[in-house]
């Protein structure tokens, strides 16, 4: 099951989920100190910077998958 998903908001997950943080990065969204992330769910962020919100998201679960896998 997927931990995040297109419509949670930005900084809700990035705190529950700090490694995140480098995927977001990677695809070019350091927005985590800009006011619209306090707002904004995941797909309005990746639409906002021209990112497929559904290739991101896959990324992020992927990521998380990939450090459980490692506990």
């Amino acid at each position: 099951m997927d931990k995040v998903t297109k419509d949670m908001g930005i900084l809700e997950a990035v705190e529950k989920y700090p490694d995140s943080v480098p995927v977001f990065q990677a695809y070019g969204m350091h927005c985590f100190g800009c006011m619209a992330a306090r707002f904004e769910n995941i797909e309005q962020g990746c639409l906002a910077h021209g990112i497929d919100p559904e290739a991101m998201v896959r990324s992020i679960n992927d990521a998380l998958n990939a450090v459980d896998a490692t506990k």
